[in-house]
């Protein structure tokens, strides 16, 4: 694949990279009280946008034989909400004893509290050939519970209604869900850098953000393990294809849903971009992970080696391009959190 066509596909990454490097340069355009009213036009606007897009797309005819998998669901389920959080809270607690920087670590913590996307584990379960259907605060929480409510379940509610009105239309002309969200998206992670960057008290430790970089690697191939060999021993009673929607989507996060709720949650935190930082890292990790991954997965599904034979396979395909683009992503959030730099010097943050 040429360089044009790996941008075009993964554009939403390039975008992250981009927005922020536009946060860094003229954070004024999106700082809070500023041009584009991001208070308003972000915290309600956008968000909404977001959750409508979502109900307007989601298929409701697909969820009745979807709960059918009940078994599976209740696995995943309890995965991504349950025992991934806890076990990150104890390895946290560990962790808090270090010099990483707490507010990295407390967005290590939200990460492991987010539901699994729909869009990234459903792709590559889909890829592998996997059962798709299977895939402490200030902030008062009446204000947050009712702008949750005003900004994801009611915009939810409503596009799930209008797609009940013009579900033959949207089948027939299948408008791009998918990039309104990300484009609505990549504004929220502008305006949140912008308040970031407009802040000079705030700086961001490199090595902190090299080891969380690290942390986000070997706890997404940890559990993409421990997942694959619990569904895959003697009596799981898990299929082949159980087992791909297994991995994928227990271990995944939602970037989509979490940088919105983390605007919502984290409202006037001058940390929240800071905090935004490991989701920011988890997303394209497990993209990256995901794809290579996929070529190795679809042949144990075919040939059903032994798990040994199948890490075995895996690290001797892929161990060096695992190595490389972690060192890609060390570099690049490296010089994207450097301390600010004199004026005319560029610099930018996380992407």
């Amino acid at each position: 694949m040429g360089l044009l066509a790996r941008v075009r596909k993964e554009w939403f990454i390039v975008g992250i990279v981009l927005v922020i490097l536009s946060a860094k340069l003229q954070p004024s355009v999106g700082v809070r009280g500023g041009p584009l009213k991001p208070e308003i036009t972000i915290a309600y606007v956008a968000v909404s946008l977001i959750f409508f897009n979502s109900g307007l797309s989601l298929k409701t005819e697909e969820l009745t034989s979807a709960l059918l998998h009940v078994r599976l669901h209740l696995f995943v389920q309890s995965f991504t909400l349950v025992f991934f959080p806890l076990v990150v809270w104890l390895l946290l607690k560990v962790l808090a004893l270090t010099a990483i920087d707490q507010w990295l670590l407390r967005g290590l913590q939200t990460v492991s509290c987010m539901p699994p996307p729909v869009s990234s584990a459903v792709i590559l379960t889909k890829a592998v050939g996997g059962n798709e259907l299977g895939s402490s605060s200030s902030v008062p929480f009446s204000s947050i519970f009712s702008q949750l409510f005003m900004t994801v379940v009611v915009p939810l509610v409503l596009g799930q209604v209008c797609r009940g009105f013009f579900r033959e239309y949207l089948e027939r002309r299948k408008p791009p869900f998918g990039a309104v969200s990300s484009v609505v998206l990549l504004m929220i992670i502008y305006t949140t850098f912008c308040d970031t960057f407009s802040n000079p008290n705030i700086e961001l430790d490199p090595t902190s953000l090299l080891l969380v970089v690290l942390i986000i690697f070997s706890i997404q191939i940890s559990f993409m393990l421990l997942t694959f060999a619990f569904s895959t021993r003697s009596g799981s009673g898990f299929s082949p294809a159980d087992t791909v929607a297994i991995m994928f989507c227990s271990t995944h996060k939602s970037l989509t849903l979490g940088i919105p709720m983390l605007k919502i949650v984290f409202e006037g935190y001058e940390h929240l971009s800071m905090i935004s930082v490991p989701l920011l890292i988890y997303h394209p990790a497990q993209i990256l992970l995901g794809s290579i991954l996929v070529p190795t997965i679809r042949s144990w599904m075919t040939s059903r080696m032994p798990i040994i034979l199948l890490l075995f396979a895996f690290y001797i395909q892929n161990c060096r391009s695992v190595v490389m683009a972690y060192i890609l992503n060390c570099s690049t959030f490296t010089l994207c959190v450097q301390p600010a730099p004199p004026a005319g010097l560029l610099h930018f943050d996380q992407g």
